[in-house]
């Protein structure tokens, strides 16, 4: 966990969470990497920082789909009890109460979508068409949430009427809509770039009883991100994103419960070098002018 001179609120997997006042959090992201709901020993240097930038870059051209929770990742203007440790990697933001699902839109057919595709014709218990083959792009983008897990614990795809229960059927039919948005705007935007966002996660919260757009945003942690030029179908493309450690993994044979295998020190550098080339894909920026011990 990050160590600063704020209340601590809590950590997830990957961020930790602090007060400032009564209506502002810092939110801090570290460079802890979780993959099958599981946080590896391992940290990817740099990560957090690829986190809050490539969100930063969403948050401030998303605005006017939907309001969000990010006042600044201007390190100058957060407390001076957070320490210049965080610059880069830390968000100061309003407090909102997060509504208990998180939004995934898949464009194309691949990871737990496929597999169960491939066991039943359906994706979140809902039929698909016949004859899809694997990270095939679907004829349009689909909700599928899932619950929000707990540190430790696995999210669990839910069917539209369980959604619905969650969080009403108004709201359900605005975050759907929104999500929806969200993911062909991000993904008409990096396929310019020569990525295609195959699926993506948004987490939503409430503030005066309005939805915004909290967390983090088409990241390489939330997405998956594939290179156009080496895209196929039927096949798991390469990716700039947590495949490529999950591929690891897979490779071994870990069966994706604690404890996970120690990650061996390329693959820690692969991982950081394909976040970074997302990050200057996507922003048209060099990840050495971002906020940080190494840039502006």
């Amino acid at each position: 966990m990050t160590t600063l001179e704020l209340q601590h609120v809590r950590s997830g997997k990957v961020r930790d969470i602090y007060d400032v006042d009564h209506d502002r959090l810092l939110i801090v992201a570290s460079d802890r990497i979780s993959v099958f709901d599981v946080v590896l020993d391992q940290p990817v240097p740099d990560k957090g920082r690829v986190l809050t930038g490539l969100s930063t870059f969403w948050f401030d051209r998303t605005a006017d789909l939907v309001p969000n929770h990010l006042i600044s990742a201007d390190p100058t203007d957060f407390p001076e009890t957070a320490g210049s440790e965080v610059a880069g990697r830390a968000m100061l933001v309003r407090r909102a109460t997060p509504l208990p699902i998180e939004c995934v839109v898949r464009g194309y057919l691949f990871g737990s979508a496929w597999a169960e595709y491939e066991a039943s014709g359906t994706v979140n218990g809902t039929p698909m068409p016949s004859g899809l083959r694997r990270a095939e792009q679907l004829p349009a983008p689909i909700f599928t949430p899932s619950t929000k897990a707990d540190l430790g614990e696995h999210d669990v795809a839910l069917a539209r009427d369980e959604a619905i229960l969650l969080v009403g059927e108004e709201r359900h039919a605005e975050i759907e809509r929104v999500s929806i948005e969200l993911y062909e705007f991000g993904a008409n935007l990096a396929a310019r770039r020569g990525i295609l966002v195959a699926d993506t996660k948004f987490e939503f919260g409430e503030i005066d009883g309005s939805v915004v757009l909290i967390d983090e945003v088409l990241t390489p942690d939330s997405s998956r991100f594939w290179p156009a030029d080496e895209y196929e179908v039927g096949t798991s493309p390469p990716s700039f994103d947590k495949q490529f450690v999950r591929d690891y993994y897979d490779s071994v044979g870990w069966g994706h419960e604690p404890p996970p295998p120690p990650l061996p020190a390329e693959v820690v550098a692969g991982t950081r070098s394909r976040y970074v080339e997302a990050y200057e894909r996507i922003t048209e920026s060099s990840f050495d002018e971002w906020h940080g011990p190494h840039g502006s």
